[in-house]
C-alpha cells in the first residue's frame, strides 16, 4: 500500500499548476512574447504587448516561463511582476508601481506625473508585466490609457505587457490607442486548448510518475473531451485529474482500514 499511497501523492503533485519546463502546444506563444522582450527589453525600444485569453489557456505560465528563461539577458533592466486582483482599485496600480520603483508614493495626478518622469529619465529599461488587466478597467479607462501611453512618451524607457481575459479589451477601452498605429500594442491572443491538447496535456503530466499509470487512458480522454467542450481550461483538466485521484485514494485507504489482519479471526 506504502507504494500506491506515493505514486497517488506524486500524481497529484505533478497535476499542480505550477510553471512546467515545456508548455505544451504552446511553443508560437512564448516565441513570440520571447522575441518581443529581446526586441523590445534587450534592444532598448519602448513597446507594448497585450496578451489575452481565457482563464488557464497558459497566459501567465508562458510569461513566466519566458521570464525565468531570459533572466540572464534581462539581468541589467528593472523587471516589476503585478497581479492586478491584489489592488484595492484601478488607480492603485501607480503607488504600486512607485514603490517597486523605489519612489515616494503620492497620491493623485501629482503621483502619475513623478511616474512619468522617472520612466522618461535616463536609466535603464523598465519592463512592467501587468497580470489581471481586466482588473484596471475604469470609468472613461484613465488607468488603461495612461499605462498604454508611457512607452510612446518621448524618451520613454518602459516595455509593458498586459495580460487579460478579454479579448476585445484593446477594441472597447483602448480604441483611441488604435488611431495612432506605430504606437498600439502588439496582439496575441491565445487561444482555447483543444482535446487533443488537454490529453497530451495531462499525459505529459502523469507520464513523469514512475509505475503503472495512475488514471486510465479513457478516463484521461474523457476529462479532456469534457473540458475542451466547455473551456479549454487546463487548470480545470488538471483539477478534475486531481480530484478524481483523491477519490481513489480515499476508497483505498477505507478499504485497507476494512481489511482483516492476517491471521485474525
Amino acid at each position: 500500500l506504502l507504494g500506491a499511497g506515493t505514486c497517488y501523492q506524486q500524481a497529484k503533485r505533478v497535476l499542480h499548476a505550477a510553471v512546467p519546463d515545456r508548455l505544451y502546444a504552446r511553443e508560437r506563444e512564448t516565441g513570440v512574447i520571447r522575441q518581443f522582450l529581446r526586441e523590445h527589453v534587450c534592444g532598448h525600444r519602448p513597446g507594448s504587448l497585450y496578451v489575452s485569453g481565457a482563464p488557464g489557456t497558459g497566459k501567465t505560465a508562458c510569461v513566466s516561463r519566458v521570464l525565468l528563461d531570459c533572466k540572464d539577458e534581462l539581468s541589467g533592466i528593472k523587471t516589476i511582476v503585478l497581479n492586478c486582483m491584489s489592488l484595492s482599485s484601478p488607480q492603485g496600480v501607480f503607488p504600486a508601481v512607485a514603490q517597486q520603483l523605489g519612489l515616494p508614493t503620492v497620491a493623485g495626478r501629482e503621483g502619475v506625473r513623478r511616474l512619468e518622469k522617472q520612466l522618461t529619465a535616463q536609466g535603464p529599461m523598465v519592463l512592467l508585466v501587468l497580470d489581471e488587466l481586466d482588473q484596471l478597467e475604469s470609468k472613461g479607462q484613465d488607468v488603461l490609457y495612461t499605462l498604454f501611453e508611457w512607452p510612446r512618451l518621448p524618451g520613454s524607457r518602459l516595455v509593458l505587457v498586459g495580460l487579460a481575459n478579454a479579448l476585445d479589451l484593446t477594441d472597447r477601452s483602448l480604441a483611441r490607442l488604435g488611431a495612432r498605429p506605430a504606437g498600439s500594442p502588439r496582439l496575441l491572443h491565445f487561444p482555447p486548448y483543444t482535446r487533443e491538447q488537454l490529453t497530451a496535456i495531462l499525459q505529459e503530466r502523469l507520464g513523469q510518475v514512475a509505475g503503472d499509470p495512475v488514471l486510465d487512458a479513457a478516463a484521461l480522454q474523457f476529462c479532456a473531451r469534457k473540458v475542451s467542450a466547455v473551456s479549454g481550461d487546463a487548470r480545470k483538466a488538471l483539477d478534475v485529474c486531481r480530484r478524481a485521484i483523491e477519490v481513489v485514494e480515499l476508497e483505498v485507504r477505507s478499504q485497507t482500514l476494512l481489511q482483516p489482519l492476517p491471521g485474525g479471526e
